[in-house]
């Protein structure tokens, strides 16, 4: 199975189709997240999709609006809903909300969607233009349509091509990740990759028109307008910062049989708020998710380090213990073997090590105590949202 995404152009007609569509998918997915949650307050119990899905037909003869959209795309946003509370319940995701039509909407098709060159033929809507950039070969599974708050359209394919993923072989050079805030990641092998700071590069333009939109008054076409201006600021500060995660996780990934990170606390780390803006700006869980699933396409291990390992505090040529330093010492003298160490290498030459001894051992147990748990909960993984400057490195950024 592998996903792509494609850009689509629909036309004033087909937009207008389509927004009647995302609405009565979202009418839907908040009906029946008001009944569920209000049998769940009464009984203890909520309701199952399959008595969700029965309820549809009695919908549409009571708004006849409803039989405007692709009856399947209502049975998906019952199913998609049902999902949610199952991911709910078992701790992946938090309670599922309302939808808003202010915000990124969005509908799958399980079924009869065909993409023919370059037009896709959704059910009840036609035939959409759409910009393929790379071509598959495979059947298509579903569909989701979503547009954006500013503006664009998209289509992603869930494609199954019936090829098998490789299994992971751990034989080949292994490399250690440390991610910070002043260079993004530095590498066992020697190599820093500064900070792009996407957010800081567009935050002038963001703040002025962020200014430009709270002048105008609710509800009038011009603050739907600005808003949209807005939107499309953010869209490039997303899309900036996806390029430079794609190539550098690439790039990572064609290069090293095993990849070593660290399990970082990203949730706990943005309530510290002198910090909280440039921890999102970085987007460190959406870095290793990438390094993961493109890992693991390859046949590469990927591998995440408890977080409660002390990296930073153990020197990497004696593994004795190091005095605790300030975030702002970023060069230290070993008391024990008396050589200068750069902070963030030391830190990933010790998770490559770990992560290395991890595989050895084949229990997965740290060094730290694989049984060790913050009180109040339990250790959750961080994964669950441009060229990299590169310094100290001669090697091209690969192709994602």
């Amino acid at each position: 199975m592998k996903v792509v995404k494609l850009r689509i152009y629909p036309t004033k007609e087909q937009e207008v189709a389509l927004a009647k569509a995302f609405g009565c998918c979202r009418f839907v997915w908040n009906r029946c997240l008001q009944l569920t949650t209000e049998a769940y307050r009464q009984t203890g119990k909520g309701i199952s999709g399959l008595t969700l899905k029965k309820m549809l037909p009695q919908w549409k003869r009571e708004l006849e609006w409803l039989s405007d959209t692709y009856s399947q795309c209502l049975q998906s946003s019952v199913l998609n809903l049902s999902r949610a509370f199952v991911n709910f319940f078992e701790g992946r995701a938090q309670y599922p909300r309302f939808k808003s039509k202010h915000k990124r909407q969005s509908l799958q098709y399980p079924q009869n969607v065909k993409l023919n060159r370059d037009k896709l033929h959704l059910p009840m809507i036609g035939e959409v233009y759409c910009r393929v950039h790379r071509w598959f070969e495979g059947k298509i599974k579903t569909v989701t349509v979503s547009r954006h708050t500013d503006g664009r359209y998209h289509a992603s394919i869930l494609i199954d091509d019936g090829s098998e993923k490789p299994e992971p072989n751990a034989e080949g050079k292994a490399i250690g990740i440390d991610m910070g805030l002043k260079h993004f990641a530095v590498t066992s092998d020697g190599d820093k990759y500064n900070n792009p700071h996407h957010l800081k590069q567009h935050e002038r333009n963001l703040k002025r028109k962020q200014r430009k939109l709270s002048r105008k008054q609710k509800g009038s076409n011009s603050r739907r307008k600005a808003r949209r201006l807005v939107a499309r600021v953010h869209s490039k500060i997303a899309n900036s910062r996806a390029d430079f995660l794609h190539k550098l996780s690439r790039k990572i990934v064609n290069e090293n049989q095993v990849i070593v990170v660290e399990n970082l606390a990203v949730k706990s780390m943005v309530k510290n708020h002198s910090l909280a803006k440039a921890i999102s700006d970085v987007s460190w869980g959406m870095f290793s998710t990438m390094l993961k699933y493109k890992a693991k396409a390859e046949g590469k291990v990927y591998l995440e380090v408890n977080r409660f390992f002390p990296s930073t505090h153990l020197c990497s040529e004696t593994l004795l213990p190091l005095p605790k330093m300030g975030l702002d010492v970023r060069s230290f003298k070993c008391p024990q073997c008396g050589q200068t160490h750069d902070r963030d290498l030391n830190a990933a030459i010790n998770l490559k090590n770990e992560g290395l001894r991890i595989l050895a051992s084949g229990t997965g147990a740290s060094a730290s105590g694989g049984n060790v748990r913050p009180k109040g909960g339990r250790i959750r993984s961080m994964l669950p949202e441009a060229v990299p400057f590169e310094t100290g490195s001669h090697s091209s950024i690969a192709s994602r």
